[in-house]
């Protein structure tokens, strides 16, 4: 299996990025009361500090089985506002993808935008990873401006590509090659 990944702090335009840690439950209470979080991420859907421990639990898991990186952004305030994580489970085609969601009361902030460059920029020049993708529905509007802000360009539409809810849905496949920031 190797070593676990090393987790890096990250600086991120006053954001800071950091490894999650048990007292970030609050941040996985307020995501799991959100409408859409649980839907596509695997936040609990019903919050109990059970739940929200092994929530934090598997984020660790994620390093400890090379599975990727995950983050918790905080705000230049100190208040851990959301997440994002690059995943790894395509890095022997030289691709791995991202994801990110941040609470609804620390929306329209930049976080997301800061804290998706951040690890834009850490993987392509440190790890060196050739090509980032990431999945995004396209009435999700600030998710696409978020993408196209940190430098990834539309390559299409995946129909029915994966499963939210009960239901298959179409996403928005989003993609930045290394060297083109």
């Amino acid at each position: 299996m190797g070593q676990p990944l090393d987790v890096p702090d990250l600086a991120a335009g006053g954001y800071t990025l950091r490894p999650w840690r048990l007292s970030d439950l609050d941040l996985v209470r307020e995501a799991s009361e959100d409408a859409y979080i649980p839907l596509i991420t695997t936040v609990p859907s019903s919050w109990s500090e059970a739940e929200g421990v092994a929530f934090v639990e598997r984020q660790w898991a994620r390093a400890t089985t090379r599975a990727g990186y995950t983050f918790v952004i905080v705000s230049p305030g100190g208040r851990p506002v959301g997440q994002v994580g690059l995943w790894l489970r395509n890095l022997r085609q030289g691709r791995a993808s991202l994801g990110y969601w941040v609470v609804e009361s620390a929306r329209g902030r930049g976080a997301a935008v800061a804290s998706v460059r951040a690890v834009v920029d850490w993987a392509l020049r440190e790890l060196r990873i050739p090509r980032l993708e990431l999945w995004v529905e396209p009435w999700n509007t600030a998710s696409v401006r978020t993408a196209e802000r940190a430098g990834f360009q539309l390559e299409g539409l995946l129909r029915g590509w994966q499963q939210v809810g009960d239901e298959r849905r179409d996403m928005f496949m989003y993609a930045l090659l290394n060297g083109e920031l």
